[in-house]
Protein backbone atom coordinates (compact mmCIF):
# COMPACT_ATOMS: atom_id res chain seq x y z
CA UNK A 1 0.00 0.00 0.00
CA UNK A 2 1.38 2.97 -0.74
CA UNK A 3 0.21 6.11 1.11
CA UNK A 4 0.50 9.54 -0.79
CA UNK A 5 0.36 13.11 1.21
CA UNK A 6 -1.07 15.38 -1.15
CA UNK A 7 -0.79 18.74 0.68
CA UNK A 8 2.73 18.36 2.33
CA UNK A 9 6.20 18.33 0.30
CA UNK A 10 5.21 15.85 -2.49
CA UNK A 11 7.98 15.42 -5.03
CA UNK A 12 6.75 16.45 -8.44
CA UNK A 13 7.65 13.24 -9.84
CA UNK A 14 4.69 11.37 -7.46
CA UNK A 15 2.74 13.91 -8.75
CA UNK A 16 3.33 13.02 -12.28
CA UNK A 17 2.89 9.18 -11.42
CA UNK A 18 -0.22 9.63 -9.77
CA UNK A 19 -1.49 12.08 -13.02
CA UNK A 20 -0.29 9.77 -15.48
CA UNK A 21 -2.36 6.44 -13.65
CA UNK A 22 -4.63 5.49 -16.22
CA UNK A 23 -8.03 5.42 -15.31
CA UNK A 24 -8.48 1.81 -13.90
CA UNK A 25 -5.58 1.05 -13.35
CA UNK A 26 -5.97 -0.30 -9.24
CA UNK A 27 -7.97 1.14 -6.63
CA UNK A 28 -7.34 4.25 -4.54
CA UNK A 29 -8.49 5.44 -1.26
CA UNK A 30 -9.27 9.03 -0.65
CA UNK A 31 -8.60 9.14 3.14
CA UNK A 32 -8.81 12.06 5.40
CA UNK A 33 -11.60 14.02 3.36
CA UNK A 34 -14.10 15.83 5.16
CA UNK A 35 -16.27 14.87 2.16
CA UNK A 36 -19.80 16.21 0.88
CA UNK A 37 -22.05 15.06 -1.82
CA UNK A 38 -25.68 15.08 -3.04
CA UNK A 39 -26.95 11.50 -3.06
CA UNK A 40 -29.74 10.91 -5.91
CA UNK A 41 -32.51 12.69 -4.08
CA UNK A 42 -30.63 15.94 -3.61
CA UNK A 43 -29.99 15.30 0.20
CA UNK A 44 -26.67 15.88 1.50
CA UNK A 45 -24.45 13.01 2.91
CA UNK A 46 -20.67 13.65 4.47
CA UNK A 47 -17.98 11.25 4.57
CA UNK A 48 -14.24 11.15 5.61
CA UNK A 49 -13.47 8.71 2.88
CA UNK A 50 -13.81 7.64 -0.69
CA UNK A 51 -12.62 4.35 -2.45
CA UNK A 52 -11.97 4.57 -6.65
CA UNK A 53 -11.69 1.82 -9.10
CA UNK A 54 -11.76 2.01 -12.72
CA UNK A 55 -12.03 5.51 -12.73
CA UNK A 56 -15.27 4.91 -10.79
CA UNK A 57 -16.55 6.26 -7.10
CA UNK A 58 -16.90 2.44 -4.95
CA UNK A 59 -17.52 3.31 -1.79
CA UNK A 60 -17.81 6.70 0.40
CA UNK A 61 -18.00 6.38 4.25
CA UNK A 62 -15.56 6.67 7.57
CA UNK A 63 -12.03 6.23 7.08
CA UNK A 64 -11.54 2.83 9.43
CA UNK A 65 -14.32 1.37 7.70
CA UNK A 66 -13.19 2.59 3.99
CA UNK A 67 -9.66 1.55 5.28
CA UNK A 68 -10.75 -1.85 6.01
CA UNK A 69 -12.06 -2.55 2.57
CA UNK A 70 -8.99 -0.50 0.74
CA UNK A 71 -6.83 -3.94 0.50
CA UNK A 72 -4.02 -2.71 -1.75
CA UNK A 73 -4.86 0.31 -3.06
CA UNK A 74 -2.82 3.50 -3.27
CA UNK A 75 -3.93 5.80 -0.53
CA UNK A 76 -4.15 9.34 -0.61
CA UNK A 77 -3.60 11.40 2.08
CA UNK A 78 -6.87 14.65 1.69
CA UNK A 79 -5.32 16.49 4.73
CA UNK A 80 -8.48 17.14 5.81
CA UNK A 81 -9.29 19.13 3.37
CA UNK A 82 -12.64 19.39 1.59
CA UNK A 83 -13.95 17.25 -0.98
CA UNK A 84 -16.59 18.42 -3.22
CA UNK A 85 -18.33 16.55 -6.44
CA UNK A 86 -16.80 18.02 -9.58
CA UNK A 87 -18.89 20.58 -10.97
CA UNK A 88 -20.42 20.81 -13.97
CA UNK A 89 -21.19 24.37 -15.71
CA UNK A 90 -24.38 23.83 -18.09
CA UNK A 91 -23.28 26.87 -20.18
CA UNK A 92 -19.58 27.95 -21.40
CA UNK A 93 -18.32 28.67 -24.77
CA UNK A 94 -15.23 26.36 -24.33
CA UNK A 95 -13.57 27.77 -27.67
CA UNK A 96 -14.57 31.28 -26.80
CA UNK A 97 -12.69 30.69 -23.21
CA UNK A 98 -9.74 29.81 -25.00
CA UNK A 99 -9.94 32.57 -27.57
CA UNK A 100 -9.64 34.87 -24.61
CA UNK A 101 -6.35 33.90 -23.50
CA UNK A 102 -4.55 34.46 -27.05
CA UNK A 103 -6.51 37.43 -27.93
CA UNK A 104 -6.99 41.04 -26.85
CA UNK A 105 -8.89 41.12 -23.87
CA UNK A 106 -11.25 43.87 -21.91
CA UNK A 107 -12.89 42.52 -19.66
CA UNK A 108 -11.47 44.37 -16.78
CA UNK A 109 -11.18 47.27 -18.93
CA UNK A 110 -12.44 50.24 -16.69
CA UNK A 111 -12.95 53.41 -19.75
CA UNK A 112 -13.26 54.06 -23.18
CA UNK A 113 -9.69 55.44 -22.24
CA UNK A 114 -8.32 52.00 -20.37
CA UNK A 115 -10.27 49.65 -23.24
CA UNK A 116 -8.12 51.87 -25.98
CA UNK A 117 -5.15 51.14 -23.87
CA UNK A 118 -5.51 47.58 -23.92
CA UNK A 119 -5.97 47.23 -27.65
CA UNK A 120 -3.23 49.62 -28.34
CA UNK A 121 -1.28 47.70 -26.48
CA UNK A 122 -2.17 44.15 -27.71
CA UNK A 123 -1.70 45.89 -31.64
CA UNK A 124 1.90 46.65 -30.76
CA UNK A 125 2.69 43.35 -29.11
CA UNK A 126 1.03 41.52 -32.14
CA UNK A 127 2.22 43.19 -34.90
CA UNK A 128 1.93 40.06 -37.00
CA UNK A 129 -1.96 39.39 -37.04
CA UNK A 130 -3.81 40.53 -39.89
CA UNK A 131 -7.02 41.93 -37.53
CA UNK A 132 -6.77 42.52 -34.17
CA UNK A 133 -9.20 40.52 -32.46
CA UNK A 134 -10.94 40.63 -28.99
CA UNK A 135 -13.69 40.50 -26.13
CA UNK A 136 -14.99 41.64 -23.15
CA UNK A 137 -16.15 45.93 -23.47
CA UNK A 138 -19.14 47.21 -21.79
CA UNK A 139 -19.67 50.85 -22.05
CA UNK A 140 -22.29 50.30 -19.41
CA UNK A 141 -19.13 49.52 -17.32
CA UNK A 142 -17.56 52.43 -18.41
CA UNK A 143 -20.56 54.78 -17.27
CA UNK A 144 -20.28 55.58 -21.44
CA UNK A 145 -23.67 56.18 -21.74
CA UNK A 146 -23.71 55.18 -25.46
CA UNK A 147 -21.92 52.22 -27.63
CA UNK A 148 -17.80 53.20 -28.92
CA UNK A 149 -17.39 54.30 -32.20
CA UNK A 150 -14.81 53.37 -35.27
CA UNK A 151 -13.30 56.28 -34.82
CA UNK A 152 -12.16 55.95 -30.62
CA UNK A 153 -11.19 52.64 -32.01
CA UNK A 154 -9.31 53.88 -34.87
CA UNK A 155 -7.33 56.14 -32.12
CA UNK A 156 -5.73 52.60 -30.69
CA UNK A 157 -5.25 51.09 -34.12
CA UNK A 158 -5.83 52.58 -37.41
CA UNK A 159 -2.93 50.31 -39.85
CA UNK A 160 -5.54 47.11 -39.72
CA UNK A 161 -8.87 45.80 -39.34
CA UNK A 162 -10.22 45.77 -35.51
CA UNK A 163 -12.93 43.38 -34.41
CA UNK A 164 -13.85 43.45 -30.90
CA UNK A 165 -16.65 41.52 -29.04
CA UNK A 166 -18.64 43.11 -26.62
CA UNK A 167 -18.59 41.26 -23.25
CA UNK A 168 -21.86 39.14 -23.79
CA UNK A 169 -21.15 38.49 -27.35
CA UNK A 170 -24.29 40.08 -28.71
CA UNK A 171 -22.78 42.96 -30.06
CA UNK A 172 -19.21 43.91 -31.78
CA UNK A 173 -16.95 47.34 -32.11
CA UNK A 174 -14.90 47.61 -35.89
CA UNK A 175 -12.74 49.92 -36.61
CA UNK A 176 -12.50 52.12 -39.80
CA UNK A 177 -10.58 49.37 -41.91
CA UNK A 178 -13.19 47.04 -40.74
CA UNK A 179 -15.79 48.95 -42.14
CA UNK A 180 -14.05 49.00 -45.49
CA UNK A 181 -13.32 45.72 -46.06
CA UNK A 182 -16.28 44.51 -45.00
CA UNK A 183 -18.37 47.00 -47.67
CA UNK A 184 -20.43 48.83 -45.19
CA UNK A 185 -21.84 52.07 -45.77
CA UNK A 186 -24.93 54.20 -44.53
CA UNK A 187 -27.26 52.40 -47.54
CA UNK A 188 -26.27 48.32 -46.09
CA UNK A 189 -29.24 47.91 -44.62
CA UNK A 190 -29.64 46.17 -40.90
CA UNK A 191 -30.48 42.49 -42.05
CA UNK A 192 -33.32 40.60 -40.05
CA UNK A 193 -32.68 39.69 -36.29
CA UNK A 194 -29.69 42.83 -36.49
CA UNK A 195 -29.10 46.39 -36.31
CA UNK A 196 -26.14 48.34 -37.32
CA UNK A 197 -25.33 51.61 -35.20
CA UNK A 198 -25.44 54.87 -36.48
CA UNK A 199 -25.22 58.41 -36.29
CA UNK A 200 -27.29 61.34 -36.24
CA UNK A 201 -26.53 61.35 -40.07
CA UNK A 202 -27.53 57.47 -40.33
CA UNK A 203 -23.83 56.42 -41.23
CA UNK A 204 -22.60 53.50 -39.39
CA UNK A 205 -20.93 54.31 -35.79
CA UNK A 206 -18.65 50.62 -36.12
CA UNK A 207 -20.92 48.82 -33.50
CA UNK A 208 -23.19 45.98 -34.87
CA UNK A 209 -25.48 44.42 -32.79
CA UNK A 210 -26.43 40.36 -32.55
CA UNK A 211 -27.43 39.24 -37.03
CA UNK A 212 -25.51 42.36 -37.93
CA UNK A 213 -22.36 40.95 -36.86
CA UNK A 214 -22.20 38.32 -39.62
CA UNK A 215 -21.56 41.53 -42.40
CA UNK A 216 -18.47 42.37 -40.58
CA UNK A 217 -17.56 38.60 -38.99
CA UNK A 218 -17.20 36.58 -42.70
CA UNK A 219 -14.48 38.13 -43.22
CA UNK A 220 -12.13 37.85 -40.20
CA UNK A 221 -9.85 35.04 -40.80
CA UNK A 222 -11.04 31.93 -39.10
CA UNK A 223 -8.48 30.45 -36.51
CA UNK A 224 -6.17 28.20 -38.17
CA UNK A 225 -5.71 24.64 -36.80
CA UNK A 226 -2.61 25.53 -34.56
CA UNK A 227 -4.67 28.08 -33.04
CA UNK A 228 -7.73 26.29 -32.38
CA UNK A 229 -5.55 23.53 -30.44
CA UNK A 230 -3.99 26.39 -28.69
CA UNK A 231 -7.45 27.79 -28.09
CA UNK A 232 -8.61 24.21 -26.54
CA UNK A 233 -5.12 23.65 -24.76
CA UNK A 234 -5.78 26.97 -22.60
CA UNK A 235 -9.21 26.57 -22.12
CA UNK A 236 -8.73 23.02 -20.66
CA UNK A 237 -6.49 24.28 -18.16
CA UNK A 238 -8.13 27.10 -16.96
CA UNK A 239 -11.78 24.97 -16.71
CA UNK A 240 -9.62 21.87 -14.99
CA UNK A 241 -7.88 24.75 -12.26
CA UNK A 242 -11.57 26.34 -11.01
CA UNK A 243 -12.91 22.43 -10.68
CA UNK A 244 -15.07 22.46 -13.53
CA UNK A 245 -15.02 18.60 -14.53
CA UNK A 246 -18.17 18.79 -17.01
CA UNK A 247 -19.22 21.47 -19.42
CA UNK A 248 -22.45 22.15 -21.89
CA UNK A 249 -20.66 23.74 -24.98
CA UNK A 250 -23.54 25.91 -26.43
CA UNK A 251 -22.79 26.44 -30.18
CA UNK A 252 -20.14 24.78 -32.01
CA UNK A 253 -19.85 24.01 -35.49
CA UNK A 254 -18.24 20.98 -37.58
CA UNK A 255 -14.64 22.51 -37.44
CA UNK A 256 -15.06 22.17 -33.40
CA UNK A 257 -16.84 18.82 -33.74
CA UNK A 258 -13.56 17.34 -35.20
CA UNK A 259 -11.62 18.69 -32.86
CA UNK A 260 -12.85 17.51 -29.65
CA UNK A 261 -13.28 14.10 -31.43
CA UNK A 262 -9.38 14.06 -32.25
CA UNK A 263 -8.96 15.12 -28.68
CA UNK A 264 -10.59 12.66 -27.58
CA UNK A 265 -9.34 10.09 -29.54
CA UNK A 266 -5.58 10.94 -28.32
CA UNK A 267 -7.12 11.12 -24.34
CA UNK A 268 -6.50 15.15 -24.23
CA UNK A 269 -9.76 16.12 -22.81
CA UNK A 270 -9.47 16.47 -18.87
CA UNK A 271 -13.39 18.53 -19.25
CA UNK A 272 -16.10 16.11 -19.88
CA UNK A 273 -17.40 18.16 -22.90
CA UNK A 274 -21.32 18.12 -23.39
CA UNK A 275 -21.55 19.85 -27.01
CA UNK A 276 -24.47 21.50 -28.57
CA UNK A 277 -24.56 21.66 -31.86
CA UNK A 278 -25.37 25.63 -33.57
CA UNK A 279 -28.39 25.66 -35.42
CA UNK A 280 -29.87 23.27 -37.95
CA UNK A 281 -28.01 24.00 -41.45
CA UNK A 282 -25.09 22.70 -42.85
CA UNK A 283 -22.91 21.47 -39.75
CA UNK A 284 -25.96 20.06 -38.17
CA UNK A 285 -26.48 17.68 -41.17
CA UNK A 286 -22.74 16.91 -41.20
CA UNK A 287 -22.09 16.39 -37.31
CA UNK A 288 -25.65 14.31 -37.13
CA UNK A 289 -25.38 12.27 -39.74
CA UNK A 290 -24.83 9.28 -37.80
CA UNK A 291 -27.20 10.51 -34.61
CA UNK A 292 -26.52 11.57 -31.32
CA UNK A 293 -22.74 11.00 -30.48
CA UNK A 294 -22.88 9.42 -26.47
CA UNK A 295 -20.15 8.46 -23.89
CA UNK A 296 -17.44 9.08 -26.56
CA UNK A 297 -13.86 8.84 -25.84
CA UNK A 298 -14.57 6.86 -22.42
CA UNK A 299 -17.34 9.53 -21.38
CA UNK A 300 -15.66 12.62 -22.33
CA UNK A 301 -17.53 13.76 -25.48
CA UNK A 302 -21.29 14.17 -25.94
CA UNK A 303 -22.82 15.69 -28.97
CA UNK A 304 -26.16 14.98 -28.50
CA UNK A 305 -27.98 18.36 -28.31
CA UNK A 306 -28.84 21.73 -30.69
CA UNK A 307 -28.02 25.09 -29.81
CA UNK A 308 -30.67 27.61 -31.13
CA UNK A 309 -31.28 31.48 -30.87
CA UNK A 310 -34.00 33.65 -30.02
CA UNK A 311 -32.77 36.58 -29.26
CA UNK A 312 -29.89 39.13 -28.27
CA UNK A 313 -28.89 40.33 -24.61
CA UNK A 314 -30.18 42.86 -22.64
CA UNK A 315 -26.79 45.02 -22.10
CA UNK A 316 -26.63 45.40 -25.94
CA UNK A 317 -30.75 45.84 -25.81
CA UNK A 318 -30.76 43.24 -28.37
CA UNK A 319 -33.23 40.70 -26.07
CA UNK A 320 -36.80 40.73 -27.53
CA UNK A 321 -38.96 42.62 -24.97
CA UNK A 322 -42.64 42.22 -24.76
CA UNK A 323 -42.95 45.95 -24.52
CA UNK A 324 -40.05 48.74 -25.49
CA UNK A 325 -37.12 48.72 -23.30
CA UNK A 326 -37.97 50.92 -20.43
CA UNK A 327 -34.37 53.38 -21.28
CA UNK A 328 -35.31 53.18 -25.24
CA UNK A 329 -38.71 53.64 -26.24
CA UNK A 330 -38.01 53.38 -29.73
CA UNK A 331 -37.04 49.48 -29.03
CA UNK A 332 -38.39 46.47 -28.04
CA UNK A 333 -35.22 44.55 -29.12
CA UNK A 334 -34.87 41.31 -31.69
CA UNK A 335 -36.34 38.37 -32.71
CA UNK A 336 -33.73 36.30 -34.45
CA UNK A 337 -36.29 33.97 -35.96
CA UNK A 338 -39.58 34.29 -37.06
CA UNK A 339 -41.83 32.05 -34.39
CA UNK A 340 -42.81 29.65 -37.31
CA UNK A 341 -39.05 29.55 -38.12
CA UNK A 342 -37.80 28.45 -34.97
CA UNK A 343 -40.79 26.06 -34.30
CA UNK A 344 -39.02 24.29 -37.70
CA UNK A 345 -35.83 24.36 -36.58
CA UNK A 346 -37.05 22.69 -33.29
CA UNK A 347 -38.75 19.92 -34.93
CA UNK A 348 -36.26 19.11 -37.32
CA UNK A 349 -33.73 18.92 -34.46
CA UNK A 350 -36.18 16.45 -32.17
CA UNK A 351 -37.23 14.97 -35.04
CA UNK A 352 -33.61 13.18 -34.98
CA UNK A 353 -33.39 12.74 -31.70
CA UNK A 354 -31.46 16.21 -30.47
CA UNK A 355 -32.16 17.85 -27.13
CA UNK A 356 -32.57 21.55 -28.33
CA UNK A 357 -31.08 24.39 -26.23
CA UNK A 358 -32.70 28.01 -27.19
CA UNK A 359 -31.33 31.06 -26.14
CA UNK A 360 -33.89 33.19 -25.18
CA UNK A 361 -33.44 36.57 -22.82
CA UNK A 362 -36.02 38.71 -23.33
CA UNK A 363 -39.56 38.09 -22.26
CA UNK A 364 -41.24 38.41 -25.72
CA UNK A 365 -38.69 35.52 -26.73
CA UNK A 366 -38.97 33.49 -23.78
CA UNK A 367 -42.86 33.34 -24.68
CA UNK A 368 -42.29 32.90 -28.53
CA UNK A 369 -39.93 29.98 -27.53
CA UNK A 370 -42.59 28.54 -25.08
CA UNK A 371 -45.08 28.31 -28.31
CA UNK A 372 -42.79 26.79 -30.02
CA UNK A 373 -41.99 24.06 -27.92
CA UNK A 374 -45.51 23.56 -27.11
CA UNK A 375 -46.26 23.05 -30.86
CA UNK A 376 -43.63 20.50 -31.56
CA UNK A 377 -44.75 18.78 -28.50
CA UNK A 378 -48.12 18.27 -30.31
CA UNK A 379 -46.61 16.80 -32.89
CA UNK A 380 -43.87 15.07 -31.22
CA UNK A 381 -44.92 13.80 -27.67
CA UNK A 382 -41.93 11.84 -26.64
CA UNK A 383 -39.65 15.12 -27.55
CA UNK A 384 -40.46 16.05 -23.82
CA UNK A 385 -37.82 12.99 -22.97
CA UNK A 386 -35.48 14.98 -24.33
CA UNK A 387 -34.85 17.28 -21.49
CA UNK A 388 -35.45 20.09 -23.82
CA UNK A 389 -34.09 23.44 -21.79
CA UNK A 390 -34.44 27.33 -22.29
CA UNK A 391 -30.84 28.92 -22.16
CA UNK A 392 -30.72 31.84 -19.66
CA UNK A 393 -34.91 32.02 -19.29
CA UNK A 394 -33.68 35.90 -18.11
CA UNK A 395 -36.55 37.81 -18.59
CA UNK A 396 -39.38 35.79 -18.37
CA UNK A 397 -43.49 36.99 -18.11
CA UNK A 398 -44.60 36.03 -14.51
CA UNK A 399 -47.80 34.22 -16.18
CA UNK A 400 -45.03 31.92 -18.46
CA UNK A 401 -42.71 30.82 -15.56
CA UNK A 402 -45.62 27.84 -14.87
CA UNK A 403 -45.28 26.78 -18.47
CA UNK A 404 -41.42 25.96 -17.96
CA UNK A 405 -43.19 23.08 -15.47
CA UNK A 406 -45.77 21.99 -17.55
CA UNK A 407 -43.73 21.73 -20.58
CA UNK A 408 -41.03 19.61 -19.14
CA UNK A 409 -38.40 22.40 -19.66
CA UNK A 410 -34.83 22.53 -18.23
CA UNK A 411 -34.35 26.32 -17.16
CA UNK A 412 -30.26 26.62 -17.71
CA UNK A 413 -29.71 29.46 -15.72
CA UNK A 414 -26.56 31.30 -15.35
CA UNK A 415 -26.54 33.30 -11.75
CA UNK A 416 -23.14 35.31 -12.11
CA UNK A 417 -25.63 37.19 -14.65
CA UNK A 418 -27.59 38.32 -11.98
CA UNK A 419 -24.69 40.45 -10.17
CA UNK A 420 -23.43 41.56 -13.16
CA UNK A 421 -26.96 42.90 -14.80
CA UNK A 422 -28.10 44.36 -11.49
CA UNK A 423 -25.94 47.72 -12.35
CA UNK A 424 -28.24 48.02 -15.45
CA UNK A 425 -31.30 45.47 -15.88
CA UNK A 426 -33.88 47.87 -13.75
CA UNK A 427 -32.59 50.68 -16.29
CA UNK A 428 -33.31 48.08 -19.27
CA UNK A 429 -36.62 46.67 -17.92
CA UNK A 430 -37.96 48.60 -15.07
CA UNK A 431 -39.10 47.03 -11.74
CA UNK A 432 -42.25 45.71 -12.72
CA UNK A 433 -40.67 42.89 -15.51
CA UNK A 434 -38.49 42.40 -13.21
CA UNK A 435 -40.84 40.26 -11.14
CA UNK A 436 -40.14 37.48 -13.86
CA UNK A 437 -36.63 38.27 -14.26
CA UNK A 438 -33.29 36.12 -12.78
CA UNK A 439 -36.22 34.61 -10.78
CA UNK A 440 -34.28 31.38 -9.57
CA UNK A 441 -36.59 30.78 -6.57
CA UNK A 442 -39.80 30.63 -8.46
CA UNK A 443 -38.38 28.21 -10.86
CA UNK A 444 -37.38 26.52 -8.18
CA UNK A 445 -40.63 26.40 -6.06
CA UNK A 446 -42.91 25.12 -8.94
CA UNK A 447 -39.90 21.81 -9.51
CA UNK A 448 -38.30 23.21 -12.27
CA UNK A 449 -35.24 21.73 -12.58
CA UNK A 450 -31.91 24.76 -12.78
CA UNK A 451 -29.22 23.97 -14.36
CA UNK A 452 -26.58 26.73 -13.56
CA UNK A 453 -23.58 27.96 -15.36
CA UNK A 454 -21.76 30.86 -16.15
CA UNK A 455 -21.92 31.18 -20.05
CA UNK A 456 -17.98 32.17 -19.96
CA UNK A 457 -16.09 33.74 -21.19
CA UNK A 458 -19.34 36.33 -20.69
CA UNK A 459 -18.29 35.96 -17.20
CA UNK A 460 -15.96 33.94 -15.31
CA UNK A 461 -15.30 30.27 -15.70
CA UNK A 462 -15.08 30.22 -11.89
CA UNK A 463 -18.48 28.19 -10.81
CA UNK A 464 -17.51 29.52 -7.14
CA UNK A 465 -18.20 33.17 -8.09
CA UNK A 466 -21.67 31.26 -9.78
CA UNK A 467 -22.21 29.68 -6.13
CA UNK A 468 -21.80 32.69 -4.28
CA UNK A 469 -24.11 34.73 -6.50
CA UNK A 470 -26.93 31.68 -6.52
CA UNK A 471 -26.53 32.14 -2.34
CA UNK A 472 -26.21 35.54 -1.74
CA UNK A 473 -27.18 38.00 -4.94
CA UNK A 474 -24.57 40.76 -4.46
CA UNK A 475 -21.33 41.56 -6.08
CA UNK A 476 -18.04 40.69 -4.41
CA UNK A 477 -17.83 43.87 -2.21
CA UNK A 478 -21.16 42.51 -0.83
CA UNK A 479 -23.17 45.21 -2.38
CA UNK A 480 -26.14 44.99 -2.12
CA UNK A 481 -25.76 44.50 1.74
CA UNK A 482 -28.79 42.31 1.56
CA UNK A 483 -29.08 41.35 -2.14
CA UNK A 484 -30.20 42.41 -5.15
CA UNK A 485 -33.99 40.78 -4.97
CA UNK A 486 -32.99 38.44 -2.54
CA UNK A 487 -36.31 36.70 -2.26
CA UNK A 488 -34.73 34.87 -5.66
CA UNK A 489 -31.96 33.56 -3.74
CA UNK A 490 -30.91 29.53 -3.21
CA UNK A 491 -29.74 27.98 -0.71
CA UNK A 492 -26.53 26.47 -0.19
CA UNK A 493 -27.84 23.11 -1.16
CA UNK A 494 -30.01 24.20 -4.44
CA UNK A 495 -26.84 26.35 -5.46
CA UNK A 496 -24.88 22.63 -5.16
CA UNK A 497 -27.40 20.88 -6.53
CA UNK A 498 -27.67 23.61 -9.96
CA UNK A 499 -24.05 23.03 -10.48
CA UNK A 500 -23.88 19.48 -9.85
CA UNK A 501 -27.03 17.01 -9.96
CA UNK A 502 -28.97 19.17 -12.05
CA UNK A 503 -26.63 20.54 -14.61
CA UNK A 504 -25.53 16.37 -15.20
CA UNK A 505 -29.92 15.70 -15.52
CA UNK A 506 -29.50 18.36 -18.00
CA UNK A 507 -26.99 15.98 -20.23
CA UNK A 508 -28.68 13.53 -19.81
CA UNK A 509 -25.33 12.11 -17.19
CA UNK A 510 -27.31 11.62 -13.86
CA UNK A 511 -26.12 7.86 -13.62
CA UNK A 512 -22.60 8.75 -14.52
CA UNK A 513 -21.75 12.29 -13.03
CA UNK A 514 -22.73 15.07 -10.96
CA UNK A 515 -23.02 12.75 -7.41
CA UNK A 516 -19.97 10.96 -5.69
CA UNK A 517 -22.32 7.64 -5.38
CA UNK A 518 -21.40 4.10 -5.91
CA UNK A 519 -20.90 3.14 -9.97
CA UNK A 520 -20.70 6.88 -10.84
CA UNK A 521 -17.39 8.44 -12.42
CA UNK A 522 -15.05 9.77 -9.31
CA UNK A 523 -14.73 13.26 -11.01
CA UNK A 524 -14.30 15.66 -7.70
CA UNK A 525 -11.97 18.20 -6.33
CA UNK A 526 -10.64 18.82 -2.78
CA UNK A 527 -11.10 23.00 -1.56
CA UNK A 528 -9.40 24.85 0.87
CA UNK A 529 -12.64 26.29 2.61
CA UNK A 530 -15.58 24.38 3.44
CA UNK A 531 -18.31 25.47 1.03
CA UNK A 532 -21.35 24.69 4.06
CA UNK A 533 -19.95 26.42 6.65
CA UNK A 534 -18.22 30.03 5.44
CA UNK A 535 -19.63 32.87 5.83
CA UNK A 536 -21.14 33.52 2.45
CA UNK A 537 -18.74 35.87 1.71
CA UNK A 538 -15.97 33.60 1.65
CA UNK A 539 -17.99 31.49 -1.04
CA UNK A 540 -16.31 33.41 -3.98
CA UNK A 541 -12.69 33.32 -2.57
CA UNK A 542 -12.43 29.50 -2.96
CA UNK A 543 -9.49 27.75 -4.32
CA UNK A 544 -9.54 24.69 -6.27
CA UNK A 545 -6.45 22.60 -4.72
CA UNK A 546 -7.34 19.55 -7.13
CA UNK A 547 -9.28 18.35 -9.88
CA UNK A 548 -10.08 14.69 -11.13
CA UNK A 549 -11.47 13.26 -13.74
CA UNK A 550 -12.60 9.59 -13.50
CA UNK A 551 -10.02 9.34 -10.48
CA UNK A 552 -6.97 10.89 -12.43
CA UNK A 553 -5.82 13.67 -11.44
CA UNK A 554 -5.61 16.53 -13.98
CA UNK A 555 -5.10 19.71 -11.85
CA UNK A 556 -2.91 20.69 -8.59
CA UNK A 557 -2.25 23.95 -7.45
CA UNK A 558 1.13 23.25 -6.27
CA UNK A 559 2.37 21.33 -8.97
CA UNK A 560 2.93 21.35 -12.69
CA UNK A 561 -0.51 19.18 -14.55
CA UNK A 562 0.79 15.83 -15.60
CA UNK A 563 0.55 15.64 -19.29
CA UNK A 564 -2.72 13.88 -20.21
CA UNK A 565 -2.39 9.36 -20.20
CA UNK A 566 -3.99 6.96 -21.90
CA UNK A 567 -7.02 5.56 -20.73
CA UNK A 568 -8.26 2.08 -21.86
Amino acid sequence: MRIVHLFHSLPIALFAALGAAPAGAGELLLDHVDGYTLDRAGKLQRFEAMLVADGKVVATGSHAGLARRAGKADVVDGGGHVLLPGLIDAHGHVMGLGEMKIRADLTASTSLDDALARVRAFATAHPDDAWVIGRGWNQVVWKLGRFPTAHELDRAVADRPAWLHRVDGHAAWANAAALRIAGITRDTPDPPGGRIERDAEGNPNGVFVDAAMALVERHVPAPTEAEAARMLDAALAEMASVGLTGVHDPGIDAGTYALYRRYADEHKLTTRIYAMIGDVGADFDAIAKDGPLSGYGDGFLDVRAVKLYADGALGSRGAALLAPYSDDRANSGLLFHPPADITAMIDKAVGRGYQVGVHAIGDRANREVLDAFASVYAKHPDARGLRNRIEHAQVVAPADIPRFKSLDLVASMQPTHATSDMNMAEDRVGRERLRGAYAWRTFLKQGTRIAGGSDFPVESANPFFGLYSAITRQDHDGHPPHGWHAEQAMTRIEALRAFTLDAAWAGHAEDAVGTLEPGKRADFILVDRDYFKVAPSEIWKTRVLQTWVSGRRVYAADAPAAPPAARP
